[in-house]
């Protein structure tokens, strides 16, 4: 049995996707409780280094819808700009991501295996990929990293989350 791009990539977004919007909501609904002002969780980071919560957010969508957009036309550049704090903003920018998403057709994603993909960064850093390995060895870990590390931050400022607040929804037999 093989295993289509499509599959592998949006598939794999998709799980995780709503489960990033999930922790969004978790994160409004404990400032809310806790009468903190969003900034105190989406500002919030693991270690001074490291972006906040809500670029990690950003992160996730840009490692997954953009990264099909960047496929489509045969670059992808990294997005370094500040992002917005605000619990809608973030909702937002999932929401996004996975509308672009539900409308990727698996046999364009699929059709895309082997063509040439580049990586640009600041007209310094360049990596020339075929499509399937940028996908599989770039974009997946870095949307994991930021699903991730969102995730960590949260648990790190003590919010009662749990790994099936993170998992999503597994992709079972019917």
């Amino acid at each position: 049995m093989s295993v289509s791009l499509h599959a592998a990539t949006v598939g794999t977004f998709l799980q995780i996707l709503p489960s990033v919007s999930g922790l969004v909501d978790k994160a409004e609904e404990h400032c809310r409780a806790n009468g903190l002002e969003a900034e105190a969780l989406t500002g919030a980071r693991l270690a001074e280094d490291q972006w906040t919560f809500a670029k990690q957010v950003f992160e996730c969508g840009h490692h997954s819808s953009r990264a099909i957009e960047g496929v489509r036309a045969g670059v992808f550049e990294p997005e370094l700009h500040e992002v917005p704090l605000d619990f809608a903003s973030l909702r937002k920018e999932l929401a996004d991501a996975i509308v672009l998403l539900q409308g990727v057709e698996p046999a364009e994603i699929d059709g895309m295996v082997g063509r040439d993909m580049r990586f640009a960064f600041g007209g310094k850093v360049r990596m020339e990929f075929a499509v399937e390995d940028f996908l599989l060895s770039f974009s997946v870990p870095n949307f994991f990293f930021h699903a991730t590390t969102a995730y960590d931050i949260l648990r790190n400022q003590g919010l009662p989350i749990g790994k099936m607040d993170y998992l999503g929804r597994p992709r079972t037999k019917a």
